[in-house]
C-alpha cells in the first residue's frame, strides 16, 4: 500500500531558558486512505507534532514526507502548506457567509467556476443531511453541525489528507458519538487519509485503523496498536471482549505516562 505521510527521527524544541524539548525521535508511518489517531497526555506535543505535518511549524531535526494526491511536499515547512486539511476543535467557520458559502471557500479561493463550486457544495449538503441549513449563518449552528460543515469545507478544498486536532472535543457526549459515526461515513465515501489526535480512548479505537500512544514530555512513541475490527464500523464493536481489553492496554500506558 502506498505510504502517505512518512516521519522518520523527528525532534522538536522551543527556545526558551531551559531549551524544553517537546517531540524526541518520533518515527511513524501512515499508509494512503488509512485511519490514524495519537493519544496521549495533555501537553505531550500531539497538536504540535499536527503543526509540523502540516507545515505551520517546523521540527528541529528529522524528516517528513507527505505522498502523493492533492497535495504533496517533504522538507521545509513551506513545501508541506496546502498539502493536507486541517480541522480543529473549533469549526472557525467566517461567521458572515452562510453554511453553503463557507463550504464553497476553497474552489473559490482557487478561482474554480463558481456555478460547478455551488453544484458540488449543494450535492454534498444534501449528501449529509445540512441541505436544510444550506442558507443559515454559522451562529444559528449546533456545535455538532458547525463541526460537519468545518469538515465538509475542508473535503471540498480538494484533500485528501486531512489533519483532525480533536475535532469533536468541545462536544456534549451524545453529539460527539453522532459526529465519530457520521465522521465514520464520510471517511468512507471520499477515501482521506486521516490522522487524528484525540483524548477518547474509545473515539480512537472505533475510528482507526491504528492508535499511536504518545508518552509525557519530551514525548517519543511508546506503543503502535493496530485495530483489528471490521468496517463499517459499529458502536457495538466497542463491547467486543478483546476491545474492553485493549482499551484498558491503552488507559494503561496512558496512565503511566501522564506526567506527575
Amino acid at each position: 500500500m502506498q505510504t502517505k505521510l512518512s516521519i522518520t527521527a523527528l525532534s522538536k524544541s522551543f527556545a526558551s531558558p531551559d531549551a524544553r524539548k517537546v517531540l524526541d525521535n518520533i518515527n511513524l508511518e501512515v499508509a494512503a486512505g488509512e485511519f490514524v489517531s495519537l493519544i496521549g497526555p495533555s501537553g505531550s506535543g500531539k497538536s504540535t507534532l499536527l503543526h509540523i505535518v502540516s507545515g505551520v511549524d517546523e521540527p528541529t531535526s528529522g524528516t517528513i514526507a507527505i505522498g502523493s494526491g492533492s497535495g504533496s511536499g517533504s522538507g521545509s515547512a513551506a513545501g508541506r502548506l496546502g498539502a493536507s486539511g486541517y480541522v480543529m476543535q473549533r469549526p472557525l467557520l467566517l461567521p458572515w457567509k452562510t453554511v453553503r458559502e463557507n463550504i464553497m471557500l476553497g474552489p473559490v479561493l482557487r478561482h474554480h467556476p463558481a456555478a460547478a463550486a455551488a453544484r458540488e457544495a449543494e450535492r454534498l449538503l444534501k449528501d449529509f443531511g445540512l441541505d436544510a441549513y444550506a442558507g443559515a449563518y454559522p451562529a444559528t449552528l449546533s456545535g455538532g453541525m458547525a463541526q460537519r460543515v468545518a469538515l465538509l469545507r475542508t473535503i471540498m478544498a480538494g484533500k485528501d489528507f486531512l489533519l483532525l486536532d480533536e475535532p469533536f472535543g468541545a462536544l456534549d457526549a451524545l453529539t460527539r458519538q453522532t459526529m465519530q459515526l457520521w465522521l465514520l461515513d464520510a471517511w468512507s465515501r471520499f477515501g482521506s487519509t486521516v490522522v487524528c489526535v484525540t483524548h477518547d480512548i474509545r473515539e480512537a479505537i472505533l475510528l482507526s485503523d491504528k492508535v499511536y500512544v504518545l508518552n509525557g514530555r519530551p514525548a517519543t512513541i511508546v506503543s503502535g496498536v493496530e485495530i483489528d475490527l471490521p468496517r463499517p464500523r459499529r458502536r457495538e464493536h466497542l463491547a467486543r471482549r478483546e476491545i474492553v481489553l485493549l482499551e484498558k492496554k491503552l488507559e494503561d500506558l496512558l496512565i503511566q505516562e501522564e506526567p506527575s
